[in-house]
């Protein structure tokens, strides 16, 4: 059996920006009111981060534009 080699979706900036957001809105605002829904979000939150930090570091971002151009 070959061994694939996984391919990694390069992430906009943008979806960065919305994970911290999102985490500082959770853990500043909604913590306090629900915690459970605070510890959730924080959670969802924090997997797109560490997604968009994965995606910074090792996709390629030739293979975006390649899709991109596709596409059309």
């Amino acid at each position: 059996m070959k061994k694939r080699k996984f391919k990694f979706a390069p992430l906009s900036g943008a979806y960065m920006a919305v994970s911290i957001l999102g985490i500082l809105i959770s853990l500043l605002y909604v913590l306090k009111e629900n915690s459970d829904w605070g510890i959730t979000f924080t959670f969802l939150f924090g997997i797109m981060f560490v997604a968009s930090m994965v995606s910074m570091t090792v996709a390629d971002p030739d293979e975006f534009v390649e899709l991109e151009k596709k596409k059309k």
